[in-house]
Parts: structure tokens; C-alpha cells; sequence
């Protein structure tokens, strides 16, 4: 190390290392996030934009101007005001002109300036660009009227506007975004009229809220259009200042019609949410397509021109429209978030600001730039009244002016002679020396007069205008209201206030679906359509590979949004949605329902619901082992824990066994294993509703030997046509337990013909038949019952399976212990009366047995409830 000569210039300053970065970097991250990254909440420009907007306005390129080169520009803004790269100045000159950015774009560009599909424009060289109508009309007037402050440029060689006097929240109005250091921000853009329209309700409500600003800014409006869902991330934004803003692309579906080709449904994208890409959505679709993340989909094409954009999407024929366009919405940029940062710079320091305080601040910095506008024409229109009546005296005295102006040696005697002849200051006297003859005229000396007093009035004005602050609050809603009628334009952003969030059943179809499971708990989904309709007494196909020591449970159909309950032996239910299940093959065993449910080892389901709505006029019936049956109202089901909810107080040793949905006007039949059966009524006087946590009532009386094997729902409007039952009815004569010789003739006989419904009867060794429900007339609860079916005489003890109601239109599948399962039509299976054997159904192995017993949904129901749930 070399020292100098000098010993002072020698000394080492000991300085803390942690202190100097400390420093050193803050110095830095405020240079940054002043001078560059984040906008002033008075202008809403950061300086780049500020200097370009003002280097234009010094060039001389406004609207009615001719266009110039952008290179120019850029050129005029690096060398007086902004020492940086070219292409930031130009990005950001470009960005000021691009309609699908700013909201309100502040320049008017001539060439290729770029597109959605994030082309970049054209070089500087090529394209050319003068300021909107907009910049001249709202941030750059009255600059030179000393309304803001100027200062020094990077080398101290120009002056240049700190912040531009804004007439208009442009901050609010075209939005912001920007990275500091340590810090950032996002404002989105708003609709000019509407943001005018709450600047004028702050002026004359100053105690307005934020939630009452939002009935008038409503939320963002953003250039491309598209919708914003819900308002509560809006709200959170402007009553914080950070909140996240869900926007979604508009789409259509249409049908295409193809010459030649069947039509074909496609989904038909106008408008994509703000700084999505056109080109880049385009792509993400077709990968999550080949990927088979996205189903349905066949083709995809870009037909956008220049009246507007148009994205066609093709559907498959077998897709679903509504769940592919739900699944491009969760998967694609065609469903986004703006995450809200409303961060600006207020007084040099940045500030997370409210909707209120956004304007607020603006309306303060407006107020002082009409009185700093005001101040300087009050000092100009004195300083011209001053000259005036300088000419007036003049005036008044022509001759002796005259005379002491001929008189005088040279100008300098002149002036100091009017001076102190007449009371005359200097710039008064200078102005009778340079006053043209002609002014001295009678015409030109009224018009003296007269534009003395018209200062006269203006200077009163303008100081009326600094005494009182309504006034100035008059002058700012006046200017903005003539710029909101002049600029404002229609909302593009629609706000969809009651759109929540997709939840996963959004995405997915509502196809008609069976569930089975075994009695070892093992669970599965099935499409109807894997069981094609069979004809009556065939073998069936396998619908489920089940273990040896396994069988089949409970077999039912459903829709794949419906809600599936899960009732335990033990009395409480459980939930899942359908879609929940994992579909399956048909030889597939399937999955425990402990992984999908938290069934503990020693409980068992005994009777699975599926529920498409919790319907408050609807009732779940439920019925033990023991014979006790309830009605609880549907409703008290609709918020089921993940631990499950107790359904029904249970005695010790009873078990839950049979649950099913009704409504207080329809009646319950009951069958036993023996073939007995009872019919009652559902409404309040045969059996009132319980709550939850309660045991019931006697539902039938069972002979010694006998047990329970279903319960089914007979509708209103049958059970009107129906007799009540007199107490003689509670004794039956038939005797269910007679058997009738198996003569192998399957013949139906005792055929008896009529209009549905009827009442199914299954047998376990796979006869069945329909009786018409007259047959089974309505008695009292916890009767004895009437006979159901008489039963064949076979090697294998034939008992009752199942006993439900159908309608002419049902289709039903039956399922053997195992896994063997047969679809058919009801009306396939022959009427009989209660005193006939039926017929065989379903031809079964030796040691195997009918288990369970199934209605397919309707198809026509399924489609409807899934349009419903879609839209």
C-alpha cells in the first residue's frame, strides 16, 4: 500500500460492515423503488412512463399532430431524462399503446405494436407513435401553469415534471404492476366513468366507506373483457389493499354444422382474462389433450381476425360440454387470478392503500394543483392588470405623455420622467414606451378599458377561488365530468356476483352409475351402460370377482353427483359423493370402504342411500333388525361430519338395517323372509318424524322363526287409490310357508294383467313376479301383514330375496352372492297374483343365490340433474 505526501488525505475511516450494507442496501432498494419500479398514487405513472409522456408533449405529439418516429422519441427520452437502456424506454412506450393492456391506452401507435398472443412489435425504426387525446386532455394540461414541481435531470442540464397534473385517478383507471426490491405491486384497471363517478361521491360525501364506493366502482374492468367471479376477493382488495381477483375467459357452446359430417358441439372462447396469452392457452390445452388430462376434446383451432378473437374447441360426440369447459376453466389460464397488490407511492414513501385512500390522495394532490394553477394565473392576470392601468394613465394623459416622451433625451430619461411624473412603475413605464400609435386610438383605448375589466372580475374570481375550498372541489368535478363525457366508454368486465369457485363436482359428468358392495366391505362404481339388458331366465354376467368367503351386500344405482349415505349396523351414517367411489371393471373386487370412509373394524354398513337433493319436504325411513322403524326428516343429513352422525338410537343387540327416502304422503310395504308383507302408511299419524337420536316404533309383528328382508316406498299418488284396512285385514289366512311342487314348467301362471306399479317379489333361488300393489291393500303399523308369494318346492330352501316397487318403464339388476349379475326389463318378469310361485329370473349355480336387488336410474333424469348441477 502507497501513501500520499499529505498525511490528511491518508486517514482510514473505521466503519461497522453490518451497518454499511445495511445502508447501502436501503439507499439502493429506495433508488429502486422510487425511481423505477413502483407508480406515484398521483399520476399513476412511474417515471419512465412520466418522462416519455412529457418528452412527446415537448416534441410536440399530440393528436392533431402528425405520427413520428418511435425511435425519436426513445431517442429524446434517453438523452434528456432517462439514462437507461432503450428497449425499457420503448417496452415501455409500447405497452402506453397496447388496447389489450391498458385499459385506457395513453399513446396512439402506427405500426406493429404487438398482440395477445404476445408477438412483439416492430423495432423502433419501424413504427411510430403521437399521445392520445387522453394524455393531452388529462395528465399533461396546465403543466406549464407551475401545478408540480420540476426538477433536475440525471446530468442537471433539463428540468423535468416530478409528477404530471393528472385531472383523472389514472392509477386506478389503466392499473399498475411492478417488482421493487423487497416489495411489489398489481393494480388492476378500472372503468374511467366509473371511477369518475366515486371521485365526485368522495367530493361530496368525504366521510364515504369503501363498501359504499364499491356500489359505485363495482370492481376491475379489465381491457380484454372477460367476467370476474364473486366480490368477495374485490372487497378484501380495496378494503386492505390486497385480495385475489378470480377471472375467467368467456366461452360459449355452440353447435357446428358441418357439411357433409354430423353437427358437432364445440365451446367457443371471445374473451380471455387479463395477460393471458392467446398463443400460450392454445398450447396448454392441446398438451393436457395429449396427455389425457383434458377429455373430450377432438380439435382445436384459432379463428381469431381482426373483428375479434374466436378460439374453437371441438368436442368429442361423447363428451360432455358443460364438464369439459368446467375442466378447462380448473386446468387452463381460461380461469385465473389477479393477486390484488394495491401498492403505491404517497409522498415518496410506498403505501398499501384502500379504494378510498386511492382516491382520496389523488383528490389532495388535485386540490393543490388548482391552487397552485389558480395562484399562477392570479399573479399573471395582476401582473397584466398592472400594465393596464399603467395605459390607462397613459391615456388619461396623451398630451403630457406625449409631450414629456418628445422632450426627453433618450429612453432611459423617458421612463424615469414617467416615472416620476405620473407614478409609474418601471414595467409600466416600459409598456407606454413600446404602446404602438395605433393604440392610441379612441377603439384601442376601449378595448384597454374593457379587458381591465374584465381582470378585474377575474382577479375577484380567482380569489374567490383560493378562499374557499368548494370552489375548487366545483372546478374538479366539472373537469372530470366533461372527460367522463368525452372518454368514457362502456364496462367490459362482467361481474358475476353469485359464481363461486368450481368445486370438483363441476368437473365431472352426471352419467347414471351402479355401486356394489360386498358384505366384507369392498366398494365399486360401475357405468350402467358396462350391463347391456338381458333377456328374462339367461345366466347373467359377472359384475364383481368376489372372494369365496365374500357376497355381495348392496347393489343400487345412482347418478355419479348424487350423495351417498352410508349407514352402519351400529347406527350412524356416513358420507360420500358417487364420484368419490373409483370406477371399476366389472371382474374388478374393487376397494375397501375403510380407505374411503372411517368405519371402525367392527362396524358394517348395512344400508346405503344415494341422495341427489336434501329435499326439505323429504324423509328418511329407517328400520332395525328388530323391527323398530323411524322418520327423520332429510334435511338433518345434509352436513354429515367425516366422522359420521348418529342416524337412529339403537336398543342393545339391535342393529340398523333397512333406510330409504319417502315423503309424508307415501306408504311403506315391508317384506319378511318367510313371504309375509305389511303396507301403512308414512304420514305424521302412523308415523310421526323423530329426531336423530331417537329409537322408533313396532313396525310389523313377525311369527316365531321369521326376520326382515327389505323395505320399499310406494308413492302418493298410488297410495290415494288405495282402501284403508279394517282390523279383520291384520289377520291373513294365506299360509306363507306351503310350498308348491317344482314341476319345471316355468309357465306364468295365474297371470293377472294390470297397470302398474306393482310390488317385485325376488325369491333366492331366482324366481320373482309382479303383483299389483291393490294386492296389498293399507293396514295399521305393527300388523301381522298379508302373504307376498308362496314359494316353489326345490332341494335348496326357497325364501324371500327382495321386495321392491317398479313401474312398467324400470329396469332392474339383480346380483348373486357371487358377483353374477343380470340387467333386465321389469315387464320382462310376468304379473302374478300374492298366492302365485313367479318365475325363474335369473338361472343360478349350484350353492349360489339371488343377494340383492337394483333399480336402474332413469336415463332422462340423469341427463336433467346433469345439466342442473352443471349450470
Amino acid at each position: 500500500m502507497t501513501f500520499s505526501s499529505d498525511p490528511a488525505q491518508d486517514r482510514i475511516i473505521l466503519t461497522d460492515l453490518r451497518d454499511e450494507m445495511s445502508r447501502s442496501y436501503l439507499e439502493y432498494a429506495m433508488s429502486v423503488i422510487v425511481g423505477r419500479a413502483l407508480p406515484d398514487a398521483r399520476d399513476g405513472l412511474k417515471p419512465v412512463h412520466r418522462r416519455i409522456l412529457y418528452a412527446m408533449y415537448e416534441l410536440g405529439l399530440t393528436p392533431d399532430r402528425p405520427f413520428r418516429k418511435c425511435a425519436r422519441v426513445v431517442g429524446e427520452v434517453l438523452g434528456k431524462y432517462h439514462p437507461h437502456g432503450d428497449t425499457a424506454v420503448y417496452d415501455a412506450l409500447v405497452r402506453m399503446a397496447q388496447d389489450f393492456s391498458m385499459r385506457m391506452p395513453l399513446i396512439n401507435g402506427h405500426g406493429n405494436f404487438g398482440s395477445i398472443d404476445n408477438d412483439p412489435p416492430a423495432a423502433m425504426r419501424y413504427t411510430e407513435c403521437r399521445l392520445q387525446a387522453l394524455s393531452t386532455d388529462s395528465l399533461l394540461p396546465d403543466i406549464e401553469q407551475e401545478t408540480v414541481d420540476f426538477g433536475d435531470n440525471f446530468d442537471g442540464s433539463q428540468q423535468e415534471p416530478l409528477v404530471l397534473p393528472a385531472r383523472i385517478p389514472q392509477l386506478l383507471i389503466n392499473g399498475s404492476s411492478g417488482i421493487a426490491v423487497g416489495m411489489a405491486t398489481n393494480i388492476p384497471p378500472h372503468n374511467l366513468g366509473e371511477v369518475i363517478d366515486g371521485l365526485v361521491a368522495l367530493i361530496h360525501n368525504p366521510e364515504i366507506t369503501d363498501l359504499e364506493l364499491m356500489k359505485i366502482i363495482p370492481g376491475p374492468d379489465f381491457p380484454t373483457g372477460g367476467r370476474i367471479l364473486g366480490t368477495a376477493g374485490i372487497r378484501e382488495a380495496y378494503t386492505t389493499g390486497r385480495g385475489s381477483i378470480t377471472m375467467r375467459g368467456v366461452a360459449e357452446i355452440e353447435t357446428l354444422e358441418q357439411s357433409g359430417r354430423p353437427d358437432r358441439e364445440a365451446i367457443i372462447i371471445t374473451e380471455l382474462p387479463f395477460q393471458t396469452n392467446k398463443a400460450a392457452l392454445i398450447e396448454r390445452i392441446a398438451e393436457n389433450v395429449n396427455d389425457k388430462r383434458l377429455e373430450g376434446i377432438s380439435d382445436i383451432r384459432d379463428e381469431s381476425d381482426r373483428d375479434g378473437m374466436r378460439i374453437v374447441i371441438e368436442l368429442k360426440r361423447d363428451a360432455y360440454p358443460q364438464v369439459v369447459l368446467n375442466n378447462l376453466y380448473k386446468q387452463t389460464p381460461i380461469q385465473t387470478n389477479f393477486g390484488a397488490n394495491m401498492l403505491a407511492l404517497v409522498g415518496g414513501d410506498p403505501q398499501l392503500l384502500t379504494l378510498r385512500q386511492f382516491l382520496s390522495v389523488f383528490l389532495e394532490f388535485r386540490e393543490d394543483a388548482i391552487l397552485r394553477r389558480t395562484r399562477f394565473q392570479l399573479r399573471k392576470a395582476q401582473e397584466r392588470d398592472h400594465l393596464l392601468q399603467g395605459l390607462l394613465i397613459a391615456l388619461d394623459n396623451l398630451d403630457a405623455v406625449i409631450q414629456l416622451i418628445r422632450q426627453a433625451a433618450d429612453s432611459a430619461v423617458a421612463r424615469q420622467e414617467l416615472m416620476d411624473g405620473f407614478g409609474l412603475s418601471d414595467t409600466q413605464a416600459d409598456a407606454i414606451l413600446q404602446m404602438q400609435l395605433r393604440r392610441l386610438t379612441a377603439l384601442e383605448a376601449e378595448k384597454i378599458e374593457r379587458e381591465h375589466q374584465d381582470l378585474q372580475e377575474r382577479i375577484a374570481d380567482l380569489e374567490d377561488i383560493l378562499a374557499r375550498r368548494e370552489r375548487v372541489l366545483e372546478i374538479i368535478e366539472t373537469e372530470v365530468t366533461e372527460l367522463k363525457t368525452k372518454f368514457a366508454s362502456p364496462r367490459r368486465t362482467l361481474i358475476e356476483a353469485n359464481l363461486a369457485d368450481l368445486d370438483d363436482i363441476d368437473l365431472i359428468a352426471n352419467d347414471q352409475a351402479v355401486i356394489l358392495v360386498t358384505e366384507q366391505g369392498y366398494v365399486k362404481r360401475m357405468p350402467v351402460d358396462t350391463f347391456n339388458a338381458q333377456s328374462r331366465a339367461t345366466r347373467g354376467r359377472a359384475g364383481a370377482k368376489i372372494k369365496e368367503d365374500d357376497a355381495v351386500e348392496h347393489f343400487f344405482g345412482c347418478c355419479d353427483h348424487d350423495s351417498v349415505l352410508f349407514f352402519s349396523d351400529r347406527g350412524v351414517v356416513y358420507c360420500l359423493r358417487a364420484y368419490q367411489i373409483p370406477v371399476s371393471s366389472r371382474t374388478a373386487r374393487g376397494v375397501p370402504l375403510v380407505q374411503l370412509l372411517p368405519i371402525p373394524r367392527e362396524e358394517k354398513i348395512t344400508s346405503v342411500i344415494p341422495v341427489s337433493e336434501f329435499s326439505e319436504d323429504e324423509y328418511l325411513v329407517m328400520m332395525t333388525a328388530g323391527g323398530f322403524i323411524k322418520k327423520t326428516a332429510l334435511a338433518a343429513f345434509s352436513n354429515i361430519r367425516a366422522n359420521g352422525l348418529i342416524a337412529i338410537s339403537l336398543e342393545e343387540g339391535d342393529l340398523l338395517r333397512w333406510v330409504r327416502l319417502t315423503r309424508a304422503e307415501d306408504s311403506i310395504v315391508i317384506g319378511s323372509r318367510r313371504g309375509m308383507s305389511i303396507h301403512f302408511r308414512a304420514d305424521h299419524q302412523q308415523l310421526r318424524p323423530l329426531g336423530r337420536a331417537t329409537r322408533g316404533v313396532r313396525a310389523m309383528r313377525l311369527r316365531e322363526g321369521d326376520e326382515f328382508i327389505g323395505m320399499d316406498i310406494l308413492s302418493s299418488a298410488v297410495v290415494e287409490t288405495l282402501g284403508n284396512a279394517t282390523d279383520a285385514d291384520d289377520e291373513e289366512t294365506d299360509d306363507p310357508d306351503v310350498l308348491v311342487e317344482d314341476d319345471g314348467n316355468e309357465e306364468e301362471s295365474e297371470t293377472v294383467e294390470q297397470p302398474g306399479p306393482w310390488v317385485l317379489v325376488i325369491t333366492t333361488n331366482g324366481f320373482g313376479k309382479r303383483v299389483p300393489v291393490a294386492q296389498f291393500r293399507l293396514q295399521n303399523r305393527a300388523g301381522k301383514g298379508v302373504t307376498a308369494t308362496k314359494f316353489k318346492k326345490l332341494k335348496t330352501p326357497d325364501q324371500l330375496a327382495a321386495l321392491r316397487i317398479v313401474n312398467a318403464e324400470d329396469e332392474l339388476m339383480l346380483v348373486t352372492s357371487r358377483g353374477i349379475v343380470i340387467r333386465q326389463a321389469v315387464t320382462d318378469i310376468s304379473s302374478q297374483s300374492r298366492a302365485a310361485t313367479g318365475v325363474r329370473v335369473q338361472r343360478l349355480d349350484e350353492d349360489d343365490y339371488i343377494a340383492a336387488v337394483a333399480l336402474v336410474p332413469p336415463e332422462d333424469l340423469s341427463d336433467e340433474e346433469g345439466e342442473t348441477e352443471l349450470e
